[in-house]
């Protein structure tokens, strides 16, 4: 999506499933797909630590892009911070009731504090850090399904629950910092099928 909607400028609760729906058609048209083609939309977002309390997200001067610590959000900008994750927290509790975009079945999944953090242990990559360690994640799970599918959903950072009861859980206290996800929901639904 080359980006993130949920803190995109404009796009607030009130219209954020539109506009999500907008980029899948467009997507979906540039491709010559109809909504038929679709089995399910899996929406995977990075957490960035919104959840946790606005006290933890600190100003610092040196912080020349937003860092992510154990310690919280350290940031020349801390209104801003808090103005993003609000707008972020509102746009995922609107996405995690949704059940269908499109008329197809549609599911949000977090990956905390973002992806690299998930996948590689890696909190604040630099790009050419995230295209260089995407390639070798590519390359070893390439032909390993059941290599991947224990990596996401036997890892520490995995969380089993229901749906629901994951997204309250990376709601509390300092959980969006940390390494969660619960992608292994979606993946050992799809498994299981």
């Amino acid at each position: 999506m080359h980006g993130d909607i949920t803190s995109r400028k404009g796009v607030q609760s009130s219209n954020i499933i539109s506009k999500l729906g907008n980029e899948i058609r467009k997507y979906a048209n540039s491709q010559h797909y109809k909504a038929k083609d679709f089995k399910q939309i899996i929406h995977i977002v990075d957490a960035d630590a919104v959840f946790i309390p606005d006290e933890k997200i600190i100003e610092d001067e040196s912080a020349k892009e937003i860092l992510y610590q154990s310690d919280g959000i350290h940031t020349q900008k801390p209104d801003e911070i808090i103005e993003r994750n609000l707008q972020k927290k509102e746009n995922l509790y609107r996405l995690r009731k949704t059940g269908q975009i499109w008329n197809i079945q549609y599911r949000v999944y977090y990956m905390s504090c973002n992806l690299d953090h998930v996948l590689y242990n890696k909190r604040n990559s630099t790009e050419e850090e995230k295209e260089e360690d995407a390639y070798d994640f590519a390359r070893k799970y390439k032909k390993d399904l059941k290599g991947f599918t224990d990596f996401m959903c036997c890892s520490d950072f995995s969380v089993h629950h229901d749906y629901q009861t994951s997204w309250a859980y990376i709601e509390e206290g300092m959980n969006s910092i940390e390494r969660h996800t619960n992608l292994c929901i979606g993946i050992e639904e799809e498994v299981k099928n």
